[in-house]
């Protein structure tokens, strides 16, 4: 079964929060809490997410997180593979060769197929995209939680 691990699903929550605060620094105690993290998990994973250069941090009393590059050119594939390294729905798509009947395999095109939906789609939403929808969410959910009251 194709899942996502717990760091690849940390990472994208650690990112998207960065994303909905652009404005500033965040500190890891502040991400770690709203995001139902542990802290010491999450700064392996921001060690992870910085080493990809998709994050920066600043160290001193005023230091923190931040994101690297603005939201809307950070991808959800790219925050995966930050962490998980690269997504393979198979083996056999890791490179030629690596499966021993590549050029045999009736299944193989499948696979290749599957995957490169599977990228267009991680890579068509944006860390912004995410944000935005999460506004939306949160909008939606406080109106829910008005009219109930």
């Amino acid at each position: 079964m194709l899942q996502l691990t717990r760091d690849g699903e940390y990472a994208v929550r650690a990112v998207l929060y960065l994303a909905t605060h652009e404005d500033r620094i965040s500190l890891i105690s502040e991400i770690s809490e709203s995001q139902d993290v542990p802290k010491s998990y999450l700064s392996k994973i921001m060690q992870s997410l910085t080493r990809a250069g998709l994050v920066k941090s600043r160290r001193g009393a005023k230091g923190g997180f931040f994101l690297a590059r603005p939201a809307g050119s950070i991808t959800l594939r790219e925050t995966i593979e930050a962490v998980e390294g690269p997504i393979h729905l198979n083996v056999c798509l890791i490179k030629k060769g690596e499966c021993p009947k590549d050029d045999a395999c009736p299944v193989h095109p499948v696979w290749r197929e599957a995957q490169k939906k599977l990228f267009e789609v991680l890579e068509s939403k944006t860390m912004l995209d995410l944000a935005r929808d999460a506004e939306v969410i949160r909008k939606r959910n406080a109106r829910k939680l008005e009219q109930a009251g």
